[in-house]
């Protein structure tokens, strides 16, 4: 069944601003008996971050230090300004349990610029 809803043009929500990476997701995972809404709260309320999404446990598999592993993880996604992202992985190596906590930073090209500028005004 075709979707009619679905556009092959390019879509850009911002009417006003021109296309930046100013705005950025940052993925990273949390142990399943860690304090994730602490972390989470911590960042917010330090305005590191204007929003941070704690999805429910999955199942990680990963290599690690020559052996595959399995976990049960939960996945954390923050939203912040490409600004303040340096001082956002000061603070995650900081409160993350893990050597080698998953710090990726996905630029945010396109948006709905109400919700950009808020995360800009959340994260001042």
């Amino acid at each position: 069944m075709y979707n009619t809803f679905v556009s092959t043009q390019p879509t850009n929500y911002m009417t006003d601003a021109k296309i930046s990476a100013d705005y950025v997701l940052v993925l990273t995972t949390l142990p399943l008996d860690a304090d994730t809404a602490g972390f989470a709260r911590s960042l917010v309320d330090e305005r590191l971050a204007a929003c941070v999404n704690l999805l429910p446990a999955m199942e990680s598999v990963y290599r690690w230090e020559g052996r595959i592993e399995q976990e049960t993880e939960r996945q954390v996604v923050i939203k912040t300004t490409r600004e303040r992202t340096a001082e956002l992985w000061d603070r995650v190596r900081e409160m993350h349990p893990y050597e080698v906590p998953e710090f990726v930073v996905v630029p945010i090209l396109d948006g709905n610029e109400a919700y950009l500028r808020w995360i800009g005004e959340s994260t001042r």
